[in-house]
């Protein structure tokens, strides 16, 4: 695994780093590679069950996509970036979206234009007391092509999230929080330790029962309310013959703690 991303296993919990803190964990074209590929690697380890992704260093998360290298792209016309830059971003923050386990955001700095979109795209999301996020692609003279004109405004609302996009302003912890982008705020030095207690939390549960619900959410904010009553029945049909479900009734029963092996 290259040293642009950095993976750490501890209590069933993969810690993710972003790892060019030189160039404040901007996401070149390798970073993003190397980040599916591990992501490749904990979807199928039965020993990981949620993962934390955080930034190195103590300046930024992800300042967004590596300009110099988007630049280069640009200079070969639409095609070559909409394949080489547009699709990349956005199957990036698609497979974080969809990832069946937890996937919790741990903020510890700044989260500008891809950074930001990673924000909006993972299950869940901490942000330091220090951390800083934008939408300043507006500032180049583009739209947010990695899923940003899609996530935020289902997020925040269809104002607050133009707002953002239209003006390219910072914005701090607290706005992230009041629109949903974020779902606490810790002071800098207990950020892991708070994704991690986090982590804990769904950690208690089956994680097929965890995996269907991501999957049940997910698609259903982007169907009508039918469909997604649907594929909610359809994630609850798949649990129904698995041995976590009888054991959580019989637990609940028998008054135990439960005990799943997440067949």
């Amino acid at each position: 695994m290259s040293d642009a991303v950095l993976i750490e296993t501890k209590d069933a919990i993969a810690l993710i780093t972003l790892n060019r803190p030189d160039k404040l964990n901007a996401l070149n074209y390798d970073l993003i590679d190397r980040l599916m590929a591990a992501l490749d690697t904990i979807e199928t380890d039965a020993g990981i069950g949620a993962v934390i992704l955080t930034g190195a260093g103590e300046r930024a998360f992800s300042a967004g996509a590596d300009i110099r290298e988007f630049s280069g792209t640009v200079r070969h016309g639409p095609n070559t970036a909409i394949r080489d830059f547009v699709r990349r971003g956005q199957a990036m923050t698609a497979r974080l979206e969809a990832f069946r386990k937890p996937v919790i955001a741990a903020v510890n700095g700044l989260a500008f234009g891809g950074g930001c979109e990673i924000t909006e795209a993972v299950h869940l999301a901490i942000a330091s007391d220090r951390a800083q996020f934008a939408k300043p692609e507006i500032n180049l003279g583009m739209p947010p092509t990695f899923g940003g004109t899609q996530r935020l405004p289902r997020l925040a609302g269809r104002k607050r999230a133009l707002e953002l996009l239209l003006t390219g302003d910072a914005f701090s912890p607290a706005r992230a929080l009041e629109i949903g982008l974020i779902n606490a705020i810790v002071p800098h030095d207990e950020l892991l330790p708070a994704a991690r207690q986090l982590a804990g939390r769904i950690l208690r549960h089956s994680p097929l029962a965890v995996a269907s619900i991501i999957t049940a959410v997910t698609r259903g904010l982007n169907m009508a309310i039918g469909e997604g009553l649907q594929v909610e029945s359809e994630q609850f049909a798949a649990m129904v013959p698995t041995s976590d479900l009888r054991e959580g009734l019989a637990a609940w029963i028998g008054r135990r703690p439960p005990s799943y092996s997440g067949h």
